[in-house]
């Protein structure tokens, strides 16, 4: 038996529009990045299941721990509603909401956080409308984007792999009566780079009142930059700001599917028709276990950033350097073209993440167990050489 490697949040949806528009200006539209996005086309690798439970999987920047045994018992304590519709959900919106100190109003459930960004491309890019982004980010932004036959304005990162607030400000005031939102990503997928809190609010004061900022936390937990705060308090004070969080990073259920949006009501009303509802009993259980289990996480999140900062130093050690990453990945500058290397890794039996346009001399690792780092280290050593 094979199977495909890939999970939802990474699911090819068609052809990247990485349309752009006009800025109004030579200059403005000159700092905008028109190289190409798109993904490689190349057919994904398919594994046995064993080839697969025996790969180092640093891939997809999954928590390699998995959830804990207070979700695995609240998930079997689920099992009894399998055979139900309207059963008891555990209130995990109510947890949730509890959790961030909002209300059950601001909160819209979705199966991952890939689905928060579909419901968004869904609701605010109808007729043509443009979202603004960098490049590299997590592109599936884009990809729903394109699906919906809408078009993105994607501007570069700067020389410090850092996004350009002030870029994506005058990219959005110019094309104003045509952007359905602003996406950003902090820690940004792939680089692991913050957007520090001034800079944050920078943008959220720069662009017009009625175009939303959806910014993506998916690797919050991790994060330990002094500069760096959740953007939540600006869904409290009725900005117009949508946060979107996951279950799938740091608390171990990425093959459960469960992730959630944060928002003011008038944004969340708009975007709860386009969810799907599908969401199953056993992760609602799971997610409000995993909430409360506050040590359990504390001790991932520990665990994870040790070794991402052990495997970074020794890659230091042979002269090569990684981003300053604050997330569950990093990513090493090979100085050289990145697919080859890819491919040799998994042909060890490590697989590592894609090559990210325009990005395509560095290469993102997830952190694993330690087994798995040193499985990575042992393979970079010797694919490196040759």
């Amino acid at each position: 038996m094979t199977m495909p490697i890939g999970v939802s949040r990474r699911r090819f949806v068609g052809g990247l529009a990485a349309a752009v528009g006009a800025l109004g200006t030579t200059a403005q539209t000159s700092s905008i990045s028109q190289a190409p996005l798109v993904r490689s086309t190349r057919a994904r690798p398919r594994l046995t299941i064993q080839e697969y439970d025996a790969a180092a999987k640093l891939a997809y920047n999954e928590n390699p721990f998995g959830p804990p045994e207070s979700v695995v018992k609240a998930m079997a304590s689920a099992h009894r509603f399998g055979n139900r519709y309207n059963y008891p959900d555990a209130d995990i919106v109510e947890e949730i909401a509890a959790h961030h100190g909002v209300t059950r109003e601001n909160v819209l459930l979705g199966a991952g956080s890939s689905e928060i960004l579909q419901v968004a491309g869904r609701t605010f890019l109808p007729g043509g409308r443009k979202v603004v982004g960098v490049a590299p980010t997590f592109a599936e932004v884009y990809e729903y984007a394109s699906g919906v036959r809408a078009e993105s304005i994607i501007l570069p990162l700067r020389d410090d792999h850092s996004q350009d607030i002030s870029a994506l400000v005058r990219a959005t005031r110019a094309n104003h009566r045509d952007v359905g939102f602003v996406y950003l990503c902090t820690p940004n997928n792939p680089t692991g780079v913050v957007v520090p809190r001034k800079e944050v609010k920078l943008l959220l004061d720069g662009v017009p009142d009625d175009v939303p900022v959806l910014i993506d936390e998916a690797y919050h937990h991790y994060v330990e930059h002094p500069d760096y705060a959740t953007s939540i308090p600006y869904v409290v004070e009725g900005r117009s700001v949508i946060v979107a969080r996951t279950f799938s990073k740091i608390y171990g259920l990425a093959g459960m599917r469960l992730g959630y949006a944060i928002a003011p009501v008038s944004l969340i009303d708009r975007m709860r028709p386009h969810a799907s509802g599908s969401i199953n009993a056993l992760v609602k259980w799971a997610g409000a276990a995993a909430l409360r289990d506050t040590a359990s996480v504390e001790r991932v999140r520990s665990a994870t950033l040790q070794l991402r900062k052990s495997t970074t130093a020794e890659l230091g050690k042979l002269g090569y350097t990684a981003l300053p990453s604050e997330t569950n990945f990093f990513m090493v500058h090979l100085t050289r073209e990145v697919t080859p290397v890819i491919d040799a890794f998994r042909a060890k039996g490590v697989l590592v993440g894609r090559p990210f346009p325009p990005m395509l001399e560095h290469l993102r690792v997830s952190v694993g167990t330690p087994d798995e780092m040193q499985r990575f280290l042992a393979a970079f050593r010797e694919v490196m050489r040759t």
